[in-house]
């Protein structure tokens, strides 16, 4: 029988000895990390390659250091939780809060996408409180076309791998997020917490809002609903909610 996975990590067949390579791309250092790093841990654990394109720092959000100083503090924070992660780590060339919404952006993240050459991406969910958060969704899944055209000159040669685009599930990201596929993380947790308290906005001191608590208790809650400890959410484009069986499951 033709599977579909929905304790899985991917919605097409594939073979245990099939090396995926997984981008999540963030608006700032530590979105991904948050939302979706218990995911990359676990893919890691499978023998998955994994990767983190943080567009920018996030360096304007600490109210006791210049812009400057955070974002070499986040920088530093950054490496240690991609590290924890076994994720590879590349820094895009923005500020926090000057994520462009052009053409240069998004033919910046394709040529990323082909350098990386993924075969699953992950990224902000479309609609958000926060601009960087909009902006980076809405470029990712432009850039998704790009990376694949022969028309579109680059450094790198196109890549016509994506298998799909995912959407993490973030507290300002919440208008209209369905939670679509659960992923059983229950084996990369501890790693999980590890790698997030890299972050001084996650131990505290930083933000009043409980990264720590809010992201522990979701993986929590998904894990109930998929009956399992851990689990991490995800939704997709409308378009990809299908499933085709030659047979209902035993």
């Amino acid at each position: 029988m033709r599977k579909t996975l929905c304790l899985g990590f991917m919605l097409l067949p594939f073979t245990a000895a099939q090396q995926r390579t997984i981008l999540a791309i963030g608006a700032h250092a530590a979105d991904m990390d948050l939302t979706v790093g218990a995911l990359l841990a676990h893919q890691k654990k499978a023998g998955d390659r994994v990767v983190m394109l943080d567009l920018t720092l996030g360096e304007a959000g600490n109210p006791k250091l210049s812009p400057q100083a955070y974002a070499a503090q986040k920088r530093h924070e950054a490496e240690a939780a991609a590290r924890d992660l076994g994720a590879e780590l590349i820094v895009g060339p923005w500020g926090d809060a000057l994520i462009p919404d052009d053409e240069q952006a998004r033919r910046y993240v394709a040529d990323v996408m082909r350098q990386v050459r993924p075969t699953h991406v992950i990224t902000h969910w479309k609609n958000s409180i926060h601009k960087d958060h909009r902006i980076t969704s809405a470029i990712v899944g432009d850039a998704v076309l790009l990376a694949e055209l022969e028309a579109v000159r680059a450094e790198h040669p196109p890549w016509r791998g994506i298998r799909g685009v995912y959407y993490a599930e973030n507290w300002e990201d919440a208008e209209g997020f369905q939670p679509y596929i659960y992923v059983n993380v229950s084996d990369a947790f501890d790693t999980w917490t590890k790698a997030i308290r890299e972050y001084q906005m996650v131990r505290g001191g930083v933000s009043p809002f409980a990264y720590f608590d809010y992201y522990t208790a979701l993986l929590q809650l998904r894990g109930a609903l998929a009956g399992r400890k851990y689990a991490v959410a995800l939704d997709v484009d409308a378009s990809a909610k299908h499933a085709v069986l030659d047979q209902l499951s035993p």
